[in-house]
């Protein structure tokens, strides 16, 4: 029999699920945060070129250099006449820019962009997903059940640490949304929750656009593509598992093509970086680790160097390193390095892991100068989260894999019983748990193999989102009562149509 404070919850979820309420609680704070003086977003690092001309954007503040990684600026100029700037990279986030724009032209001006307009598409998108997210964990769990998850899905997912990217040109804000789109999709589908075509078009789109949002998320196709395999099987149709194996073939093949189409230009800067940054960087004996590679020694003196350093040693943009250096290596052999020197890859791994943990980078303030605030300022509106995860983390690789093995080790049971009884929606449940924890393991390895530390609490943004999605929804398994056994799925798979 329900308590007084039961049937009031059960009142109220009639109207207000916890899905629901989740959603409408990390709205409100990012519309709070975003779109209510003092605007929070992020200051740019030096990659906003990278996006901005070749979406007809232009950098239209006067000042604009003396704000690097201190201020927030959110309008820039929209170029007029014809745009002669190709796209530096191939990303999937300029449909996102190109959409914004055109909304932007329309509904405020032609002439000056407002980086605003983008973050309420993201906004809108990254409202959507938590709905989607919290109601795969809670569906058909009691209002008693739902809404102490529904809260741990606004203290973590509403952070600001998070939802500051959707305010700057940074593809993490892409990373972000389209990470909780494809696990809620996967888990709905494992919930058999919604339609499956819907949701399976779902699980496409945003593991596509995941992958195509930035170059180190090629691997994240073929990741997808392997574990979906099980998703073959949850339907018995010949038409259905045609398409759901066009679909994972087309995504492994997305992966590939991402890869190829990441120009030459970063290529270098990523190699560079990957070598004086990493394999040099924690080396006993530099000029040995050369040799290893069939490089001269000499190089050993850019140790430690960065690409973009006014004044180096060498050009790095000259034939002497094309021919002498950056074509004696590449990720294949760097990968054989670490394997061949553990010592080096543990030393590597754990500094992946110092910064695995930081949602928000140190470097970039979230205020305009305008504000009167310190250079570099971050906020701390909403911040619990983040702040608690830097401080409380232990940050080494260790930890990392014991936390793999921990969460395995715990939906292991439901999936022998699955096998066992051969239903094929209840195997998807661990499949797609470890599928996102190798995709937030290949944002580690991909950046310490292709870039050294350069950055690494950026480029290590999908470990950490996908760190907190894995464990967000571990939690709300186990507070469900959903971890070893779950009735909702018993019996789920279709029969033969």
């Amino acid at each position: 029999m329900l308590e007084p404070g039961g049937k009031a919850l059960s009142a109220i979820a009639r109207w207000v699920s916890p899905a629901w309420a989740a959603a409408a609680g990390v709205f409100l704070i990012t519309v709070l945060a975003l779109f209510v003086p003092p605007f929070i977003g992020m200051a740019d690092n030096g990659d906003y070129f990278r996006i901005l001309y070749g979406n007809g954007l232009y950098f239209s503040e006067p000042d604009y250099n003396s704000q690097y990684l201190g201020y927030f600026v959110k309008q820039y100029g929209i170029l007029q006449y014809y745009n002669e700037n190709a796209a530096a990279l191939f990303s999937s986030q300029s449909l996102f820019i190109r959409l914004a724009l055109l909304l932007n032209v329309w509904l405020y001006d032609h002439q000056v962009f407002d980086l605003r307009v983008q973050a309420v598409i993201y906004t809108l998108m990254y409202t959507a997903a938590v709905y989607l997210l919290v109601e795969a964990v809670t569906w058909k769990l009691s209002a008693k059940l739902g809404y102490p998850i529904a809260a741990a899905a606004v203290f973590m997912f509403g952070d600001t640490g998070y939802t500051a990217y959707f305010n700057s040109f940074y593809s993490e804000a892409l990373v972000l949304v389209m990470a909780m789109l494809l696990f809620a999709s996967g888990l709905l589908l494992y919930r058999r929750r919604y339609n499956d075509y819907a949701l399976l078009a779902l699980f496409a789109a945003s593991a596509l656009l995941l992958t195509a949002s930035k170059q180190q998320n090629a691997p994240v196709g073929a990741i997808v593509a392997v574990a979906g395999a099980v998703l073959v099987f949850i339907r018995t149709g010949r038409a259905y598992r045609i398409l759901v194996t066009g679909v994972l073939a087309g995504l492994l093949a997305a992966g590939v093509g991402i890869y190829a189409l990441i120009p030459k230009e970063f290529v270098n800067i990523n190699k560079y970086h990957a070598m004086t940054r990493g394999v040099l960087m924690e080396s006993r004996d530099p000029e040995a680790a050369l040799r290893s590679f069939g490089i001269d020694e000499q190089f050993a003196a850019l140790n430690r160097s960065i690409y973009y350093k006014p004044y180096s040693t060498v050009d790095v943009d000259s034939e002497l390193l094309e021919q002498a250096f950056y074509s004696k290596y590449g990720f294949g052999s760097i990968l054989g390095y670490y394997v061949t020197h553990p010592d080096q890859a543990g030393q590597m791994l754990n500094l992946a892991a110092r910064s695995g943990f930081t949602i928000r980078p140190p470097a970039m303030g979230n205020y305009e100068r305008t504000e009167g605030k310190p250079f570099g300022a971050q906020t701390t509106f909403f911040s619990g989260y983040s702040l608690l995860k830097d401080a409380l983390a232990p940050k080494t690789f260790g930890f990392v894999i014991i936390w793999m093995t921990v969460v395995l080790g715990i939906y292991m049971p439901s999936f022998i019983a699955a096998v066992r009884a051969r239903r094929a929606r209840s195997i998807w449940r661990l499949p797609l748990v470890a599928m996102m924890m190798m995709i937030g393991l290949s944002g580690i390895f991909v950046s310490i193999i292709g870039a050294g530390d350069a950055d690494l609490s950026k480029h290590e943004f999908l470990f950490t989102a996908s760190f907190d999605l894995v464990t967000f929804v571990m939690a709300a398994d186990l507070w469900g009562r959903r971890l070893w056994g779950e009735r909702t799925v018993e019996g789920a798979d279709e029969p033969a149509e």
